[in-house]
């Protein structure tokens, strides 16, 4: 991938990379304004990390340290000088199965995006398509937000809907809102990039350019 665009992510995640891969290309076909500078991963042997290589994205491996949910200090460290010295403009998670606080928040605020798989502010946390099956609704889908302090509870950048058919299970269901996180998260982050989004107190306000 080249990197012509100034507008610089810096991609965080733990498992397939799908996300990854439909960010990348909306990238690469100029929908979004923008170019992948790195990719790091708490997980050594992550498909999303082979994926990165093939796409020629700069990425590497940071071990996580001591805890389960979330980085200890020098991991932290590590993760913030990693994504400065990428001069990343934004953080993208996709997948990554660590709650970030703190210092983390503090060096990237208000430059830390998240898609999660419902329509938020129902289901946050794990597993979010087997809560909604278990939960009975007919309606899910997927949720941009900015990422903030709490779980899965910053502002809300961008939203679609899936429905929740009656055969469904969780595997299938994951799937399709899958599709939905493909469709929304290169645009929410492209109308970051083009200077679309304000936030008013918990409510993002899109313009028209």
């Amino acid at each position: 991938m080249t990197d012509s665009n100034p507008f610089r992510l810096g991609v965080l995640g733990s498992g397939e990379g799908s996300n990854f891969g439909a960010i990348a290309d909306a990238c690469q076909n100029g929908i979004l304004p923008a170019s992948v500078a790195v990719v790091l991963s708490d997980v050594e042997e992550a498909a999303l990390l082979h994926r990165a290589r093939d796409a020629g994205v700069a990425c590497a491996f940071i071990a996580p340290g001591k805890f389960r949910t979330k980085l200890d200090e020098e991991a932290e460290a590590s993760y913030i000088k990693a994504l400065n010295d990428a001069e990343v403009d934004l953080v993208v998670l996709a997948g990554f199965m660590r709650i970030l606080k703190g210092e983390f928040l503090r060096a990237f605020e208000g430059r830390v995006v998240n898609v999660h798989p419902s329509l938020l502010p129902a289901f946050p946390g794990l597993e979010a398509w087997k809560q909604a099956l278990d939960h009975g609704v007919k309606v899910t889908g997927a949720t941009v937000h900015f990422v903030d302090q709490g779980v899965d509870n910053g502002a809300i950048i961008a939203q679609e809907t899936v429905r929740v058919l009656d055969d469904d299970i969780p595997e299938i269901l994951h799937e399709r809102i899958h599709g939905a996180e493909h469709r929304i998260y290169p645009e929410a982050i492209g109308a970051i990039v083009r200077g679309e989004i304000t936030l008013r107190g918990r409510r993002t306000i899109k313009s028209v350019s």
